[in-house]
């Protein structure tokens, strides 16, 4: 029953006529159009729906509408005055507090409430006033530092808010990231955020069964419904995908079997919310259930159950196993025969996913010109391109793909998912635009989190505590599907090799199907679990040794210029020992390691990361990123590239090195990303592979078009055009510095020269890399980061809860383009990492049911639970990368995980060999020692 409600917003009054349930969070987005305030949980659990109400924030989605009336609403769009944003929200815009931007409307508008009442806050109490908001990119440093800014410190108004590093105009300089300002406004438009005539909202009827085959799907009574314009079921669409060329093993929706819970069976299209939901129960499915298998050891077991009975080319399947790799270098068993240590044993990493504060949207709008358009959160939008025209048997070139910002990924939208082939695949029987939006149950549903791992391993050192053998055995539970599962089972074993060197190894990495949701790539895919094993088992035998933990990864550190792993990857440079000496020195190693309390430790721990795949996922000969700019007369730059911004940063890295090449300042650059129509190809945003390699495509066209323009004024001057140099006012004659030539002024003297401006630039990756032998390129790279990490954790001994009170962590980016960017990248990372060592994991009941798919059952680090990070940047100016750089966005976690594992060590005496490290787990632990004391 609807009822006409007036809500004062933003000073302004609206009569709008709601149902009596509908919340406030509803009718502000979907009646109103104020869509700052953001839906990330359904349930109050995120914060991302704040607003002040009578002044006190106030979490909208939890709030009835209804309610509301009379009282003095305020949104983010409402916080900005008659002279724009206020001192807080360009605070969020100068200290990088911004990344994703998703979820800091709400953190902004709680903020401001605290500045009032409180004008100058200590850190903690700003932890305490934001402890209800989640943010999972920044690791809530910069948002703490943005209010502090804003209490007492003077703002920068320029973009550009430092000098460039030596040598250069722009880059190594604070840049403020593009399109801030609209996040800090609440204008920036997710995919959720869109409005087209006719939308009609789409839901998923998802299985209920972890294991069962279809017997029939009835849906006569949901199409009878008045409103219902369309339901679409998995024999409609059987052709199967996967991101992996070679592993296509799903289809847009369940075809004679479910494999998971939560696995979509069937979609709807209707005229509301209300009328699809009335749907998706008008549905029958009738099921045969059948015995579930939940993990990898029964999956593997001779007599289990196959969850799937054929390959994707129809072959008769004999068991679960989706891949072995067994690869094997050096002489292994001579080397554990040889041993002075010997460090054995079973490590157990637990599932975990990204929780990403965007639930995952996308739209279809199939027009009546047979074009279709998706609008989608996803980070790879080429490889949706792809497999949109596969499964619906459409022609590429009638598909266009929009991905509007997304509110973090994480490699959670890292492939493509059933809602964005079921709104296209419903847009086309209704001519109407579709749009589903994943409640936050689905999203744990359909998840591509990282894969829980076993471990049987063994690391041995000679008597100097070189590591001379490292003998690894790995399980994967890869869940219902493949995904990139071939990838993850390679780089659980490939990407072990470095940043230090081992005298022998070998690995067998295995990967089993179960009948839960499939898993995927997280920040750091594939390497975190395995450095779990290494960096603490390296620990043990550093104790045995009598050595100092350190100084046991100096010794066995690889070169720092022109390594070779033993598996063949080619690492040209690697700052490893730069991280340890930095975090050495930070913590005060040396002086502390020997002397701290009983339940008080140190930890360090090492890692390397990839910075981008040596070759495309699928091996067409192709750019794996490409850039075009176009010069405007006006004497703006336009650049046009097809990088996935995820809020890492990619956009604002492309402008800077755009301006860096021509001399254009970075506020006449737009940049253009994310639109199959309008950019050139690039593989996605995965693998830490933008910067080095989009940016690599943007320093050619950058230099191109810094060529015509220098020819140009040269040709004008009559002078040589090496004499031409540039500052922030212009291109001068270096022997008439006071004479300045506006970019805008050349680049029209180029457009009259040659007519319009258009220059390309791409990156293709180099021969060769990787190790010569089948699976040798999997895991390698153009360039390698080195990271380096100590924690500092209590442990209270009578309840086995671990507090984590400090994290040091150095990485080697090779070059950092934007320190500051740099720096929220290390210090989301670290987060992520110290959540996943304490927390993070996902508990299947025995019937494959996530036990609290939420984001309070699914704990994750609020602003009161993460450590002081004090993030160092380490640069080795890297050959490989565009002058010097290679990535900074997934290194920097894998190390945190077994730094905080070895110094509970060191706090307690006790090892952790199972994560995450629960209160009851390391009480156990304790408990277990003090017995056998």
């Amino acid at each position: 029953m609807k009822a006409l409600t007036t809500l004062r917003v933003n000073g302004t009054p609206h009569t709008v006529a709601v149902d009596q349930h509908w919340t406030l969070l509803e009718v502000l987005r979907y009646k109103i159009g104020l869509t700052g305030s953001k839906q990330g949980c359904d349930k109050g659990d995120c914060a991302s729906c704040t607003v002040l109400v009578d002044g006190e924030p106030t979490l909208s989605c939890c709030t009835l509408a209804v309610t509301s009336e009379g009282k003095e609403i305020v949104t983010i769009e409402g916080l900005a005055d008659q002279e724009g944003p206020t001192r807080l929200q360009r605070a969020f815009d100068a200290s990088g507090a911004m990344q994703c931007g998703f979820c800091q409307p709400g953190i902004i508008l709680s903020a401001s409430k605290l500045l009032q009442d409180n004008p100058d806050p200590t850190r903690l109490e700003i932890s305490k006033a934001l402890s209800a908001h989640l943010c999972r990119c920044t690791g809530y440093t910069k948002i703490i530092d943005a209010v502090c800014v804003a209490a007492r410190e003077p703002i920068s108004e320029k973009r550009q808010m430092s000098a460039g590093s030596a040598g250069h105009k722009v880059l190594g300089a604070k840049i403020r990231r593009y399109g801030t300002p609209k996040m800090a406004s609440g204008n920036t438009k997710f995919t959720d955020d869109l409005v087209f005539p006719g939308l009609l909202v789409g839901k998923l009827l998802r299985s209920p069964h972890a294991h069962a085959r279809i017997l029939s799907i009835n849906t006569d009574a949901a199409l009878a419904i008045e409103g219902v314009h369309a339901v679409l079921i998995g024999d409609e669409l059987p052709i199967t995908f996967g991101i992996i060329p070679w592993t296509p093993d799903e289809t847009a929706l369940a075809v004679g079997k479910v494999r998971h819970v939560g696995e979509a069976v069937a979609a709807v299209a209707a005229v509301d919310e209300e009328t699809a939901d009335a749907a998706l129960k008008a549905i029958v499915v009738k099921y045969e259930v059948l015995t579930p298998i939940l993990s990898p050891q029964e999956a593997l077991a001779p007599d289990a159950p196959l969850i799937h009975e054929t390959d994707w080319k129809g072959r008769e399947r004999k068991d679960n196993n989706c891949k072995t790799v067994e690869l094997s270098f050096g002489d292994v068993d001579q080397a554990l025969a040889d041993a002075a240590v010997t460090i054995s044993g079973e490590w157990h990493y637990s599932g975990n996913t990204h929780a990403a504060i965007e639930p995952h949207c996308a739209i279809g709008d199939y027009t009546d010109t047979d074009d279709l358009v998706v609008y989608s959160s996803t980070q790879v939008a080429h490889y949706l391109h792809r497999e949109l025209a596969k499964v619906l048997s459409i022609d590429e070139a009638r598909i266009r793909v929009i991905q509007p910002p997304v509110g973090g990924a994480f490699g959670g939208k890292s492939e493509p998912f059933d809602l964005e082939f079921a709104v296209a695949a419903l847009s086309r029987k209704c001519r109407r635009p579709v749009k589903i939006l994943y409640t936050r149950e689905e999203v744990f549903y359909a998840h591509r989190g990282r894969h829980p791992a076993d471990f049987n391993f063994t690391l041995t050192t000679n008597a100097e505590g070189l590591i001379t053998a490292v003998d690894n055995d790995i399980l994967l539970d890869g869940g219902a599907y493949h995904s990139f599962g071939l990838i993850t089972t390679y780089y659980a074993g490939q990407l072990l090799c470095g940043p230090l060197d081992f005298g022998s190894y070998r690995y067998r990495s295995r990967r089993a199907y179960t009948n839960k949701p499939a898993c995927g790539p997280k920040r750091g895919h594939g390497s975190v679990q395995p450095r779990f094993p290494l960096e603490t088992a390296l620990d043990e035998a550093a104790e045995q040794l009598g050595m100092d933990p350190i100084e046991i990864r100096r010794k066995n550190a690889l070169p720092a210029t022109n390594a070779t792993t033993i598996n063949g990857q080619k690492i040209n440079t690697n700052g490893v020992l730069q991280c340890l000496e930095k975090v050495e020195t930070a913590s005060d190693w040396v002086a502390r390691y020997a002397n701290m309390p009983k339940g008080r430790g140190l930890g360090v721990a090492t890692s390397m990361y990839i910075s981008g795949t040596a070759y495309p996922i699928y091996p067409n000969k192709m750019p794996q990123s490409s850039v075009m700019v176009r010069a405007d007369r006006s004497g703006r730059i336009n650049i046009h590239a097809g990088v996935n911004e995820i809020g890492q940063g990619s956009d604002t890295v492309l402008a800077i090195i755009l301006s860096e090449e021509t001399g254009v300042p970075l506020e006449q650059i737009s940049v253009f990303t994310g639109d199959s129509d309008l950019t050139p190809v690039d593989l996605g945003a995965y693998s830490s592979r933008v910067t080095l390699m989009a940016g690599t495509a943007a320093k050619e066209a950058g230099e191109k078009l810094g060529t015509f323009m220098r020819d140009a004024l040269s040709k004008k001057l009559d002078i040589e055009a090496s004499q031409l140099d540039y500052d922030e006012k212009g291109w001068f004659d270096t022997k008439a510095p006071e004479e300045r030539h506006s970019t805008t002024s050349i680049i029209q003297l180029v457009e009259a020269d040659i007519g319009a401006v258009v220059v390309t630039g791409g990156y293709w990756t180099e021969e060769g890399l990787g190790g010569g032998y089948r699976g040798g390129s999997i895991g390698a790279s153009p360039a390698y980061s080195a990271t380096a990490h100590v924690a500092e954790v209590s442990v209270d001994m009578e309840t086995g809860v671990v507090k984590v009170h400090k994290m040091w962590a150095a990485h080697d980016c090779g070059y950092a383009i934007n320190p500051i960017a740099v720096q929220g990248q290390i210090e989301g990372s670290v987060y992520m990492g110290v959540s996943e060592a304490l927390h993070e994991e996902l508990i299947y009941d025995e019937k494959g049911l996530n036990v609290d798919p939420s984001l309070l059952g699914y704990r994750i680090h609020t602003s009161m639970d993460v450590p002081e990070i004090e993030a160092m940047i380490v640069e080795t100016h890297d050959p490989a990368g565009p002058y010097g750089a290679k990535e900074a966005g997934e290194g920097p976690l894998h190390a945190a995980i077994p730094a905080i594992a070895n110094a509970i060590w060191h706090a307690t005496g006790v090892r952790m060999r199972t994560m995450p490290f629960t209160p009851d787990r390391v009480l156990a632990a304790i408990r277990e020692g003090q017995k056998d004391a």
